[in-house]
């Protein structure tokens, strides 16, 4: 080669390199200007950030959104509309998130400086939802346009069978509503159209006709029997009605019981604490009823609740069940109750007494425990031992007596006028007199020759349940006041035996009163009357019939009150 041509080459290459140098400084210079920069024609939502520092486009962005991140949307579901706040739906923009996305990683790539250089992305911001504020604002829009679903019902009755049949609901579905209100964020025009859809109930009609075959028709067809021992528990449907429900249950109706009524009806029929209880008779509105005994039972409530739920859903004829228990049974039954044939007022009596607040205490409470006594044929009636010793606390209060003749003060004192009332009761229903004194001076309330005093551990009244009937005895009190007497009524009631009259003779042996002068701290002044003799007959006709059976005579010897001075 020669040397013009050597040198030649030489300028050639020079120029290559020097191109070379320039490429490669411009090629730097491009590198270097791309560095932390978003690339040219980068948007988010529309605003655009490209060319501009990470801090640039942030501020950029904000500044671009800031009117739409406030603006309302409209949320149409139905064709109602209304217009909810972006805050209250709990949506936002986290800018710095949204600039990231821009972000890229540094590289000598020739393609990453084309992209930056040649035009960036159109980009989504990222949305910020508050969740608790999203599920409350699409649980208000369900709440105000939807329609909850109504599940099928049963409720048993005590005399029908109540069916709340299925409803099919309206409501939003809350994944789609909450998709719509991101979309609808942040556009020119943010509306959202919701839809309603159908909601199926949990218990449709099928589940409701399946529950009324298998349980509530078959429970509501006819009585169940529990048996306790020897003794039946029959529990009809209107008295087992209320222990009874059906309550949803994964889709289906289930039977559901409430223990604490079942437990009281078997507990009304046997005495569940293990001790029997006797047969009663009583009244009740005012005429006697006979109260069922109660076999004492000592059992398990689970094995009743098992076999009661068992019995209801059994075909007619197979509803009965035994219950593994105890069984103690009473010594006076439902059967020897109604044997008493108690049924009717066979006789009834009444006195008054002046006002005085202890004859309201003792009168009242002697009647207390003397209501409600029965005598079986045979029995013998003794108020002392009915009404027991009179003490402060046995209830009683001091009061008058009649002691030696004189009024004196002690406990008890009153209770002679449910003796008096009590006796007069008995005297008229025909029953038999075995004890009984009269007041050793006549008091003018009392029916002359026709009344009783009783004393604890000396006087009492006592007499004999001489029928073929039971016979209860009722006693009532009505108070006292200032203003008005005490009544004190007794009645009797059985089968009527007896047709009783009285006759009273005119009162002779007149005995005049002495003057006595007492000088003790507990002398009461008194102004003394005669004593007397007085007979009084009473007249048994067999009940219906007018011919007499025959008469007893009650005679009574009155002595004097005495005049009492105190000094």
């Amino acid at each position: 080669m020669s040397e013009r041509e050597r040198a030649g080459g030489r300028v050639v290459l020079v120029l290559i390199l020097v191109l070379a140098i320039m490429l490669g400084g411009g090629y730097a210079a491009a590198y270097y200007a791309a560095a932390d920069r978003t690339p040219r024609g980068t948007t988010i939502a529309g605003v655009d950030v490209g060319g501009r520092t990470h801090s640039a486009a942030f501020v950029a962005l904000r500044a671009g959104l800031r009117e739409r991140t406030h603006r309302a949307i409209t949320v149409t579901i139905d064709g109602q509309t209304q217009r909810v706040s972006p805050r209250a739906a709990g949506l936002g923009v986290d800018f710095a998130a949204s600039v990231d996305q821009v972000a890229e990683e540094q590289s000598w790539k020739l393609s990453r400086l084309w992209d930056h250089y040649a035009g960036g992305d159109e980009l989504d911001p990222v949305i910020t939802v508050d969740q608790g504020r999203m599920d409350a604002l699409v649980a208000r829009l369900d709440a105000a346009a939807g329609t909850p679903a109504t599940d099928g019902a049963i409720e048993l009755g005590r005399d029908r069978i109540k069916v709340t049949d299925p409803v099919v609901g309206e409501r939003l579905d809350p994944d789609e509503t909450r998709a719509a209100l991101e979309a609808a964020y942040l556009q020119d025009d943010p509306v959202a159209a919701l839809t309603l859809h159908d909601q199926a109930p949990d218990i449709d009609g099928a589940d409701v006709q399946k529950a009324m075959t298998r349980f509530a028709n078959p429970a509501m067809s006819g009585s169940v029997r529990l048996l306790f021992g020897r003794t039946p528990v029959r529990l009809q449907p209107r008295e087992y009605a209320p222990a009874l429900a059906m309550r949803a249950e994964n889709g289906r109706l289930v039977p559901e019981l409430d223990e604490a009524v079942l437990r009281k009806l078997v507990g009304d029929a046997v005495a569940a604490d293990g001790a029997p209880v006797d047969a009663r008779v009583t009244l009740v509105d005012g005429r006697p009823k006979v109260v069922p005994a109660k076999p004492g039972v000592v059992y398990h409530q689970r094995d009743v609740n098992d076999a009661f739920l068992q019995l209801v859903t059994r075909d007619l004829g197979k509803r009965s069940m035994k219950v593994k228990a105890r069984v103690a049974e009473p010594d006076f039954t439902t059967k020897d109750a109604r044997k008493l044939r108690i049924r009717e007022k066979v006789s009834s009596f009444t006195t008054y007494f002046p006002y005085a607040e202890y004859r309201n205490t003792n009168i009242g409470r002697a009647a207390e425990i003397v209501d409600g006594t029965v005598l079986e044929p045979g029995e013998t009636f003794s108020l002392n031992g009915t009404v027991g010793e009179r003490t402060r606390a046995n209830g009683f209060t001091e009061g008058f007596i009649i002691s030696d003749g004189i009024f004196k003060e002690d406990l008890g004192g009153g209770v002679s006028q449910m003796a008096t009332t009590l006796f007069n009761a008995m005297y008229f229903a025909g029953l038999e007199d075995v004890e009984h004194k009269p007041h050793s001076f006549y008091i003018d309330r009392y029916p002359v020759g026709r009344e009783a005093t009783v004393a604890w551990g000396s006087v009492d009244l006592r007499f004999r349940n001489d029928t073929p009937y039971g016979v209860l005895i009722d006693a009532h009190v009505t108070p006292s006041t200032p203003s008005s007497q005490g009544v004190v009524t007794v009645s009797m009631w059985s089968t009527k035996y007896w047709d009783i009259t009285s006759t009273t003779s005119r009162r002779y042996r007149f005995v005049p009163p002495r003057t006595r002068t007492l000088k003790t701290e507990d002398c009461y002044p008194n102004t003394g009357y005669d004593g007397f003799d007085v007979d009084v007959t009473r007249h048994f006709r067999r009940h219906g019939r007018s011919s007499l059976h025959h008469n007893e005579v009650f005679h009574t010897r009155y002595t004097p009150s005495d005049t009492v001075v105190c000094k």
